[in-house]
């Protein structure tokens, strides 16, 4: 409706601040379908359904998608299929690249739960789909601005890692191991012809909670000091002050972690932890892990963050 006013299609105004386009709603739809083809564990028809969507509702949205397939080995050491899944949205220009991105995978078990569910696929309502969601809804948001004759600050990469959550699980943890966490990401950031692409990036991991906090995590500080302070700053200028505390917080081994050390691309990871310790929410790596973790205000508050850097 702006737009069709002459208003910035982008902005909308509301107690004097002026906030970048958002839907929750939309964002929301969109963590309930991914959550209708069950839990996208790597090599299962689930998995292969939503990669399918996924690439249909980016191409959908005006940007180039390719799928980055390969073989990596899991916990045990067995073969694992690999799908990346990478959307180009570009300007009318060789601007500046930003890099933003997800994990899509499910947990195939809840290992954090009772016995009785450990091999129990995770819905992964926030853990996967929320980031996800979030990002559809900013291509879909910088597709409607292209339209509108806006030209865009930078390029965008949207990246959707697979294999994120296949670490090994807690009840064999006399094997676990940090690498076999991550595995997506460690196979894309092998590629050394991404080194100087990117400027910049975020990672979003279970940001949809109600009651979320984010805190500054302690590798996004190490590797992206200077953009951890714009998006925070970002954040409170915006309202969301109590939901992007200020403040240190533990470290977390994450997809950023591998893409940051490998690829000497500075990148933030915008997850929801309890303070310094680390600690991830009580539904985490549980059947509880489903749309009764997702709010819409959480949904709009970092959708919004993600789309002021943009």
């Amino acid at each position: 409706m702006l737009g069709a006013c002459g208003g910035n299609a982008r902005t909308r105004r509301s107690s004097e601040v002026v906030r970048p386009s958002f839907s929750a709603d939309s964002a929301y739809r969109y963590i309930q379908t991914q959550l209708d083809f069950g839990p996208r564990v790597p090599e299962t028809e689930a998995h292969d359904s939503c990669v399918a969507w996924l690439t249909e509702m980016f191409s959908r949205f005006g940007a180039e998608v390719t799928v980055e397939e390969g073989v990596t080995k899991d916990y045990a050491g067995e073969n694992l299929r690999v799908r990346n899944i990478i959307a180009h949205i570009a300007t009318d220009s060789s601007q500046k690249t930003i890099l933003l991105c997800a994990h899509y995978d499910s947990r195939p078990w809840c290992d954090e739960d009772e016995e009785a569910a450990w091999y129990q696929p995770i819905p992964a309502a926030n853990d996967g789909a929320s980031g996800v969601a979030v990002l559809l809804e900013v291509a879909r948001q910088l597709q409607q601005s292209k339209a509108n004759g806006e030209r865009l600050k930078a390029c965008v990469d949207i990246v959707l890692f697979d294999c994120e959550d296949l670490g090994t699980p807690r009840f064999l943890d006399e094997l676990d191991r940090q690498d076999t966490w991550c595995l997506g990401s460690q196979l894309w950031s092998k590629d050394a012809s991404r080194r100087g692409k990117y400027t910049w990036g975020i990672l979003l991991d279970m940001i949809g909670a109600p009651g979320a906090t984010f805190y500054r995590e302690y590798y996004s500080e190490q590797m992206a000091q200077g953009y951890v302070e714009k998006v925070w700053r970002a954040a409170a200028d915006l309202g969301y002050g109590s939901m992007f505390r200020n403040e240190r917080g533990g470290a977390i081994v994450d997809d950023h972690y591998y893409v940051g050390s490998a690829l000497q691309i500075p990148i933030l990871d915008i997850i929801h932890t309890d303070g310094q310790t680390g600690t991830f929410p009580w539904w985490w790596h549980t059947q509880n892990d489903d749309l009764q973790q997702i709010d819409r205000a959480t949904l709009q508050a970092v959708g919004e963050v993600v789309m002021s850097q943009l």
